[in-house]
């Protein structure tokens, strides 16, 4: 593999309850080493789903290499395809009705690692048969703390 080459990684968080237990998850493509997860007791669907994209990014980002995160929450991919986050910033993380933004704690760093970096997002449909979809997806269930 040339250092070029970008680095395919896979994201999915996953939430017993909404709020609720929740776990998160990440693994490279094709065989899903490196990897990474984790979980927490109280939690959101939305913030399991930014702290899974979040590691990703700051553990593989600094490795030179173009990073293409997949990842089934249109929450994430929406947020960097439509600039979201370039008004969030400019309105001190206020979101349009003036209302601190949702898990900025999680926004702020990723924004910074994504900007620091050469990542893209790539939207997968969940549920659908894709193999590292679905491995991500459960390894994050796996980390539901119970």
């Amino acid at each position: 593999m040339r250092s070029s080459d970008p680095i395919h990684v896979y994201t999915d968080g996953a939430c017993s309850g909404n709020p609720g237990p929740g776990g998160w998850a990440w693994a490279v493509a094709p065989d899903g080493e490196p990897s990474g997860a984790g979980g927490d007791r109280r939690t959101t669907n939305q913030r399991m789903e930014l702290q899974a994209v979040l590691d990703a990014v700051q553990v593989l980002g600094g490795s030179g290499r173009p990073l293409v995160v997949h990842s089934d929450s249109t929450y994430v991919v929406n947020c960097f395809r439509d600039g979201w986050w370039k008004r969030w910033r400019t309105n001190g993380w206020r979101n349009s009705k003036k209302e601190p933004v949702a898990n900025a704690d999680l926004w702020e760093p990723l924004v910074d690692a994504v900007e620091a970096g050469d990542v893209t997002f790539v939207w997968v449909k969940g549920h659908s048969g894709d193999p590292m979809n679905d491995r991500v997806d459960a390894l994050a269930v796996a980390n539901i703390p119970r």
